[in-house]
């Protein structure tokens, strides 16, 4: 299954709110930010934390915080960010603080974006999207706790809103935080009929608590609600293996790949498998083909970096110190 398909459900939960928020009365008066964008440099430095795993996590939520946002490219990106501010600052509806902090974000200026997005979730607490903006400049920045209380404060405005929860799912580094599996099971119970609420929910209960029994019965839940869920056929082979059932591992994995033959962790496990099962002819297979998409996926991801244009951020003299 395409990764970005849950993202629209994110998109369509929260589409909402822009219409109603711009309603809602004109603040009076915007502060100047303590920072100027001076100019742009190349991409090729990542800013990023972490493992890979970690910063292709960070980049996939960047992504999904830019498509809650209107932002358009117009002419250089210094050019459309500076139009955003101005719009920003002229009108600081939550649509335009929203767009000014995507732009930021999508061209890694994380702490100008965290502080016009901490700005504009003051002016509209109730803003989910704006929270989101927030946790994800903090996640992208390394910044893992801040993110977590946001990603957390996103999921309470609204509970029943699936989208805040499958941003936290995605935020791989906070697997382990406080308040992680507690939003995981509430999704869950909120909405049983979402197989990704009980992939999710499998998901953590197996890496928190090693709940094999319970996370497999909500996998196989997943399958029968959306039997193309690559990810919760991946999970069951994981737990499997783990019982030292790799017949049935193997079976899980190759129903993994079936759907999604470029889930390079699906390839690697059932290389694994293969080899604990005396077949290392297929082993040597699996793994030739995890190391070429694991390769084809990196290049794919180093000329998608290269391509963001990073802002020269300079600070405004006698900038008053950041709140």
């Amino acid at each position: 299954m395409n990764s970005w398909f849950w993202f629209g459900v994110t998109v369509l939960s929260l589409i909402g709110q822009r219409n109603s928020t711009r309603a809602l009365s004109k603040p009076a008066f915007f502060d100047q930010p303590t920072f100027v964008v001076a100019g742009v440099t190349d991409g090729s430095n990542r800013g990023g934390h972490g493992s890979d795993a970690i910063l292709r996590s960070s980049e996939s939520l960047t992504k999904a915080t830019r498509s809650l946002s209107s932002v358009e490219e117009h002419g250089s990106p210094l050019e459309t960010v500076r139009e955003y501010q101005h719009l920003a600052e002229l009108d600081p509806t939550e649509p335009n603080l929203f767009d000014w902090g995507a732009e930021l974000l999508g061209h890694r200026a994380y702490d100008p974006a965290i502080e016009v997005f901490t700005r504009g979730n003051r002016r509209y607490p109730q803003s989910t999207r704006m929270l989101l903006g927030l946790a994800v400049a903090y996640y992208a920045k390394g910044s893992y706790d801040d993110a977590a209380k946001r990603f957390v404060q996103a999921t309470d405005i609204k509970a029943s809103d699936p989208g805040p929860y499958l941003f936290l799912a995605k935020a791989q580094a906070l697997a382990d935080f406080d308040g992680y599996l507690e939003r995981m099971a509430r999704f869950h119970k909120l909405q049983p009929t979402n197989a990704w609420a009980n992939y999710y929910y499998a998901a953590i209960l197996w890496k928190q608590k090693a709940a094999s029994e319970e996370a497999r019965a909500l996998l196989e839940k997943a399958l029968q609600l959306d039997p193309t869920l690559a990810a919760a056929h991946l999970q069951l082979g994981i737990i499997s293996a783990a019982q030292k059932n790799f017949s049935g591992a193997i079976s899980s994995y190759q129903r993994a790949i079936a759907i999604d033959p470029r889930l390079e962790q699906a390839h690697y496990r059932l290389a694994q498998a293969y080899l604990r099962t005396g077949e290392p002819t297929k082993a040597q297979q699996e793994f030739e083909i995890h190391d070429r998409l694991a390769k084809e996926s990196e290049a794919a991801a180093d000329r998608e970096r290269r391509e963001v244009q990073q802002f020269v951020i300079e600070l405004r003299p006698n900038a008053p110190k950041r709140q």
